[in-house]
């Protein structure tokens, strides 16, 4: 096997046109907006006799808590070398660590999309990883499957969830906003900070927005939704539309208004799904959700949400890491307590 890298964009979409599990983590698009935050990439590719059997997105990541490798939501590999896979991660991590001693990388973290089960953990533990303390991605997600016909999927969604809908459509008060204007950033980064104020943590930067807007615009994959009652924006979310699948990427909203009463979000979230099928979309991803068994985690009332509209869970396997040098464990034992401070 060879390890080249990717410098073609069509290449790349084309290759992950063939696989199944991926997010726009994976896209060209995301590769472009991390160069846009000075972030150094790799776009590798796994080739076997010529043909490109597997990719991945390889991202220098440099904080104050360590600098590392890291591969979001990969690699991805086609559906029908998964017997290989073992060889392919191998053939991967030996070019990882070589690139690893040139940037003076202390570890190499790999998020993949793969499911959480005994043969691919035991694949990983095999070449020497460990589960990583934090996920900077989701770990597990919430899907449905958008190909039924509305009225299927309005079936489909918990009673209470489609009734709000319902309500939401008739109130005069409520209007939806779809929106391909970068200058909206400032009104749902509004939305954000006041989002982020209320949940204590910290919120993505105008200019980090509007970096993600601009790469996945120029492609027309992102759009901006913003929910308002009574001529105020009380609801926002950014969607991102990419090979057949949407994805609620960023979400936020004012706690002023019940939402039961004032159903807002219910019908931008649907508006969304709506807009998904639209595009031709097969798929929706509302993104990450908490486990049942995490009675407080603060993701519950929001898990409870996606949950609504109906779908399916996929559990993926833990962020994995390959220490390469003592720092790791100054990193380790930093997103250790980041971990417990933030209870997720």
């Amino acid at each position: 096997m060879e390890i080249r890298e990717i410098t073609n964009k069509n290449v790349w979409e084309d290759f992950l046109l063939e696989c199944d599990e991926k997010t726009f983590l994976d896209s060209w698009n995301w590769g472009e907006f991390q160069k846009k935050t000075e972030d150094k990439i790799w776009r590798l590719g796994v080739y076997n006799n010529q043909e490109l059997i597997a990719n991945a997105l390889v991202v220098k990541v440099k904080a104050k808590r360590g600098t590392f490798l890291f591969i979001p939501h990969g690699p991805n590999i086609k559906y029908e070398v998964q017997s290989t896979k073992y060889e392919i991660l191998e053939a991967l991590i030996a070019k990882l660590k070589e690139i690893a001693k040139e940037e003076k990388a202390s570890f190499i973290r790999i998020a993949p999309l793969w499911p959480r089960n005994e043969e691919n953990i035991k694949l990983f533990k095999k070449l020497g990883f460990k589960n990583a303390p934090i996920h900077i991605h989701p770990e597990i997600t919430w899907e449905l499957d958008i190909s039924p016909k509305e009225e299927e999927l309005l079936m489909g969604m918990r009673k209470t969830t489609r009734y709000l809908i319902r309500q939401a459509e008739k109130n005069p008060d409520i209007e939806i906003i779809k929106s391909s204007n970068i200058n909206d950033l400032e009104k749902f980064k509004d939305l954000l900070n006041k989002t982020a104020d209320r949940h204590h943590f910290v919120p993505f930067s105008l200019d980090y927005l509007k970096d993600q807007f601009s790469c996945f615009g120029s492609d027309n994959q992102i759009v901006i939704f913003l929910g308002k009652y009574k001529g105020e924006i009380i609801s926002g979310a950014i969607m991102v539309y990419w090979q057949e699948i949407g994805f609620y990427h960023h979400g936020a909203s004012l706690s002023k208004y019940n939402s039961n009463k004032v159903p807002v979000s219910y019908l931008m979230q649907w508006e969304a799904i709506k807009e998904a099928k639209t595009r031709g979309c097969k798929r929706y991803n509302f993104w990450g959700i908490a486990l049942e068994d995490k009675k407080n985690h603060p993701w519950k009332g929001l898990t409870l949400f996606k949950k609504g509209f109906g779908g399916y869970k996929k559990e993926y396997l833990k962020t994995q890491d390959l220490v390469l040098s003592k720092k790791y464990y100054l990193t380790y034992i930093f997103e250790k307590l980041r971990k417990l401070k933030r209870r997720v």
